[in-house]
């Protein structure tokens, strides 16, 4: 869909959510009346548009580059070059590799944040996302072991049943392909479009807020102006966890405790500054920031239909149920 027309559209949504919340000044007010008394927005929080946050820097440190914080731009510019030239390569799979994905399937960037980070994780200081709890190493080890015997489809992680997207979060952590948002702003709403897996989040401003007694998949979230920031704090997530940090066996398995504060603020016109902190007390032994840059594009938001043509999860079960019978087999 043409990026004109999906602006359309979901402002179309946005005026129908407007119209239909309970705003009595609001709908009392004629639409022009409304419209002049609306406050005039800085022109720096203007973050309305197509961003990317595919990166070559990596979320933790590497251990090589313990005790280095930032690279030079000798070093940006070495890394970004071979990106550059590694990127959509079609090459032959590796030895007793079946055919999954290569270069030529996966879009990582080719570029480091701007800041010249070696890590996007700024807190801990080291780099590194803090130890688990006991409970999260007691999570990751069940969920192992359920992936293990696949039972059924609720065995496996949001990303096998296409429910959320890959990096899309919440958080945005770049990473595969698709990386790429469409921010919306009003001064009631703000939209956040992910292209994977086609998700739209809508944020109330200024207080508002959505109801809370449910959990959902990307949580609930509300959000207001810090200055020329955009804060959207999130909570009541289920305890799946949000895609990127999902039950991977990663070590990033938040649950249903998970509070997620995410900060959107311009850094020049073609530069988002993207930073969140995952606090998470059952899961993690302390929170955890990020901090990466996003790049304006010029590229129209495309479908992600995930669940059309995606035979991984029949895949994995039919093999789960194979190797059952093949043991079964064994045993007679």
């Amino acid at each position: 869909m043409p990026r004109t027309s999906l602006r359309s559209a979901l402002s179309g949504l946005l005026a129908a959510a407007v119209l239909s919340s309970p705003i009595p000044a609001l709908a009392q007010t004629k639409p022009q009346a409304a419209a002049k008394a609306a406050p005039a927005r800085a022109s720096a929080r203007d973050i309305e548009g197509i961003w990317g946050f595919a990166t070559l820097t990596p979320l933790q440190r590497p251990n090589q580059l313990a005790g280095k914080e930032t690279l030079t731009g000798e070093e940006r510019a070495k890394l970004e070059q071979q990106a550059a030239s590694d990127q959509f390569v079609d090459r032959p799979p590796r030895a007793g590799d079946p055919g999954t994905y290569n270069r030529f399937w996966v879009d990582a960037g080719t570029k480091t944040v701007a800041t010249g980070r070696t890590s996007l994780v700024i807190d801990p200081p080291d780099g590194r996302l803090p130890a688990l709890t006991d409970k999260g190493k007691q999570r990751q080890t069940e969920y192992e072991e359920r992936a293990k015997v696949a039972t059924g489809p609720e065995a496996l992680t949001t990303w096998d049943r296409c429910l959320l997207g890959f990096n899309a979060g919440p958080p945005m952590i770049g990473g595969g392909y698709n990386a790429y948002v469409q921010l919306i702003t009003t001064p009631e709403y703000a939209v956040l479009h992910t292209e994977m897996v086609h998700d739209a989040r809508i944020v109330p401003l200024n207080g508002r807020t959505l109801p809370t007694q449910f959990h959902q998949w990307k949580g609930i979230s509300s959000g207001h102006w810090d200055g020329d920031t955009l804060v959207v704090e999130t909570k009541n997530f289920r305890k799946e966890g949000t895609g990127t940090l999902s039950l991977r066996g990663l070590g990033w398995s938040a649950d249903e405790n998970l509070h997620l504060t995410e900060r959107f603020r311009r850094m020049d016109a073609n530069t988002l500054v993207y930073e969140y902190t995952v606090d998470d007390p059952t899961v993690w032994t302390k929170p955890w920031t990020v901090s990466m840059t996003l790049d304006k594009s010029d590229q129209p938001i495309y479908e992600y239909a995930c669940h059309e043509g995606n035979y991984g999860m029949r895949g994995i079960l039919t093999g789960a149920r194979a190797e059952e019978k093949f043991a079964t087999e064994g045993k007679k």
